[in-house]
């Protein structure tokens, strides 16, 4: 994306002006790309922690963006419940089905918002199932990428990602215990300017990860949304664990993979089901099946060369 302001969101005044322009953006004739990017952040971001900064990107498709970190921290409840000049709010606007949001992850997002704040998110588009869903093979969608691992791979902006990567790990010291920072730091005010500039961070590439994905989307976009769904659900269940085993695990079930199979077409593994009949270690596989102008040819004269070694 291009350059990216940033405003912190801390009155009542503020929430409100925010909303009706959210309100402005999503009125009749209805945009066909999102505008809402969002990340939060907290102590222990889930039902058993808090939830301190709503991190919002609006893009509407201008060369500068607009970054809003939301003081959830200092405001509370206000920061949902305050109404605008047509008397909506925050919560209803993440209520509202149409009104597309895009998060990555959306699980322990919606679960600190539903335990704490009574919002029941919908219209939400998850960038980490639809890069999911958007690999070639059901072997390479076993386990879910990071957000790190997916701005890596996609953002070619190389210069760009330079300066992203150097703010994430200004941040994660600051927070990360590992690193002998603090959570709390999130409730710190004025909010430092690294906990800003990472918090900016964990949104600017999403417009572009979204746009890179929702291009190919198609036939996957009924599994993408059904699943983004459950995850909702399950979050807003009394069962739910936000740190449970397997979360790096694909939710996809066998027949789900059948399907992305078959919408991604004929290819060179199309007839060896998931096992790797190649012979190749996971990286080779996953190498041959995410490079950008994939070499059929190629791949089998290599496999050829090694098969007779």
């Amino acid at each position: 994306m291009g350059e990216f302001k940033t405003e912190i969101i801390n009155t009542t005044k503020q929430i409100g002006d925010l909303v009706d322009l959210l309100i402005l953006l999503h009125v009749p004739p209805k945009p066909h790309e999102s505008t809402m990017y969002i990340d939060l952040e907290g102590v222990n971001l889930c039902r058993e922690g808090t939830l301190s900064i709503f991190t919002l990107l609006i893009d509407t498709g201008t060369p500068t963006s607009s970054v809003y970190l939301i003081d959830v921290f200092s405001l509370g409840v206000e920061t949902f419940e305050t109404t605008g000049a047509k008397g909506q709010t925050l919560k209803d606007i993440l209520q509202d089905e149409n009104i597309p949001k895009v998060f990555f992850d959306v699980r322990n997002d919606s679960d600190v918002l539903y335990a704490h704040f009574g919002v029941a998110l919908e219209g939400v588009q998850d960038v980490q199932l639809m890069e999911s869903a958007a690999r070639k093979t059901a072997r390479s969608r076993k386990h879910l990428n990071s957000l790190a691992k997916c701005v890596e791979q996609y953002a070619p902006d190389r210069r760009g990602l330079a300066s992203w990567r150097l703010a994430k790990e200004k941040g994660a010291k600051l927070f990360n215990p590992k690193n002998g920072g603090s959570f709390t730091v999130f409730e710190q005010r004025p909010i430092p300017s690294e906990i800003i500039s990472y918090c900016a961070g964990d949104v600017q590439y999403l417009p572009k990860l979204w746009k890179r994905f929702e291009a190919t989307a198609n036939m996957q976009q009924d599994l993408v949304n059904k699943e983004t769904r459950e995850r909702i659900l399950a979050s807003q269940k009394p069962e739910y664990k936000p740190n449970g085993p397997n979360r790096t695990l694909a939710p996809w079930s066998e027949d789900q993979n059948r399907t992305l199979d078959r919408w991604h077409g004929p290819g060179p593994r199309a007839h060896f089901d998931d096992e790797n009949a190649w012979g190749l270690d996971d990286d080779e596989m996953w190498e041959y099946n995410h490079a950008e102008g994939w070499d059929f040819d190629k791949f089998l004269r290599e496999f050829v060369e090694r098969y007779r070694r």
